[in-house]
């Protein structure tokens, strides 16, 4: 992996970490909203946001799940990549298992 591979792959992850974070902070607010007794359509909406926000990290972490090079497990020294049309079928798993 190359500096820029390395620098693209931590801005990746800070910018995840920062989008679960912001929806933590969404679900607090909804958690406060039925203590206080807000309105349930209120509530709703902010439940509807979360959900998309969490929804857009999911596909992003797919995305990445698609990208990222697949090898078959063996020893580190001899990792071999799956077949194009493997990877494919493990992607395709994925969405379904968690679609």
């Amino acid at each position: 992996m190359n500096d820029m591979d390395a620098q693209e792959q931590a801005k990746t992850k800070r910018d995840m970490v920062v989008r679960l974070r912001r929806i933590e902070g969404q679900l607090r607010g909804i958690q406060k909203m039925i203590e206080e007794d807000a309105n349930c359509e209120d509530i709703a909406q902010q439940l509807s946001a979360s959900r998309k926000a969490l929804d857009k990290a999911f596909y992003n972490m797919l995305a990445c799940a698609i990208q990222q090079p697949q090898t078959f497990p063996l020893a580190e020294s001899r990792k071999k990549e799956l077949a194009p049309e493997v990877h494919l079928k493990r992607v395709a798993d994925l969405i379904a298992k968690f679609a």
